[in-house]
């Protein structure tokens, strides 16, 4: 019986469509593109219909392909102009810490747990440089700082390649 169910599954497998075909890179091509899209938009542009559209979609959204839809908002226009990476070297004991600092702290907009030297680079977004002092003065009972100022953006976030 558990062969059965084994080999039953390996079918199931087989018989699935590949969740990055075609069709569907074309769609996250498109959402991409403009996240905003409402379902029969989609559909005429890709060919479909709507139902095979949302059908899709839930399907890239339940096996995590698609991790959510966000609002992109210029920091600068909410008052936020500076934008600076600050590189944490945290002491021994400290990494727990600085996580869960981090995680509480708003104006740090992006952490990552990085290789190397330094263990954390986050993405700083405040009203001044003064404000920057003051994020940094929170990190600097856990560990080393160290700091780079964004001049300019010449390539702002974006999605990864789909094909």
């Amino acid at each position: 019986m558990v062969a059965e169910t084994k080999a039953e599954g390996a079918q199931s497998l087989q018989t699935e469509k590949p969740l990055l075909d075609a069709l569907n890179v074309r769609l996250l091509t498109e959402l991409t593109a403009d996240p905003r899209l409402r379902t029969t938009e989609l559909a005429r542009r890709l060919g479909v219909s709507a139902p095979t559209v949302r059908e899709r979609v839930t399907r890239l959204e339940e096996s995590g392909v698609i991790r959510g839809y966000r609002l992109e908002v210029d920091p600068a226009a909410l008052g936020l102009p500076v934008a600076a990476w600050v590189r944490l070297r945290p002491g021994p004991g400290q990494i727990p810490r600085v996580i869960e600092l981090a995680a509480r702290t708003p104006e740090v907009v992006e952490c990552h747990r990085i290789s190397g030297e330094d263990c954390f680079l986050m993405r700083v977004q405040v009203a001044a440089i003064a404000s920057l002092e003051d994020v940094l003065d929170k990190f600097l009972v856990h560990g080393q700082t160290t700091s780079s100022f964004v001049v300019s953006t010449p390539v702002p976030p974006r999605s990864v390649p789909l094909e």
